[in-house]
């Protein structure tokens, strides 16, 4: 009788359990973007170019280095941020400055910005550049956007694509 009556306790708890979290699971309900919102995606990774030129090695100096490492240029690894400007409408959503990854700055800028935006018409312009040594931007891109609710617009840099890809 006292392991009958263990067991259906068990067994009451474990449904009421199971209850709880089937309740918690549907209410509240998750709302990604108000009704009437889309979703502007700004995600790249890119490698900047290089920050700056090889230079040549007077003589001097290449007899001050081990014979194995007396190459006659000197080459730096570090590589330039990426700075990305969007415009909604005229408006500046974003205007940052992504640096490369690595100790050495040698790896790609990463950048990754969420940003909710009205459905409908928009006159979307992307910037990009990812070289410092040049004054403005090296990627350009505008186009007309209409998402509809709940919809998400991707902008990415991919270079081999033709530069600011808008998807």
């Amino acid at each position: 009788m006292a392991r009958l009556l263990r067991y259906s306790g068990q067994a009451a708890l474990h449904a009421l359990f199971a209850l709880v979290v089937g309740g918690l699971s549907t209410s509240p309900p998750y709302r990604h973007l108000a009704p009437d919102d889309a979703l502007l995606r700004l995600s790249f990774s890119h490698p900047g170019r290089i920050k700056a030129d090889c230079r040549r090695r007077t003589p001097e100096e290449l007899a001050k280095l081990p014979p194995n490492m007396r190459t006659p240029l000197d080459c730096p690894r570090e590589r330039s941020p990426v700075r990305a400007l969007v415009e909604l409408d005229g408006a500046v959503l974003v205007d940052e400055s992504f640096a490369p990854a690595g100790l050495a700055k040698d790896g790609a800028a990463s950048g990754y910005r969420r940003l909710v935006i009205p459905a409908g018409p928009h006159a979307l312009r992307v910037r990009f550049n990812d070289d410092a040594r040049v004054e403005g931007f090296n990627f350009e891109r505008e186009a007309r956007i209409d998402p509809s609710p709940g919809k998400v617009v991707l902008v990415d840099l991919l270079p081999e694509r033709g530069g600011v890809v808008i998807r």
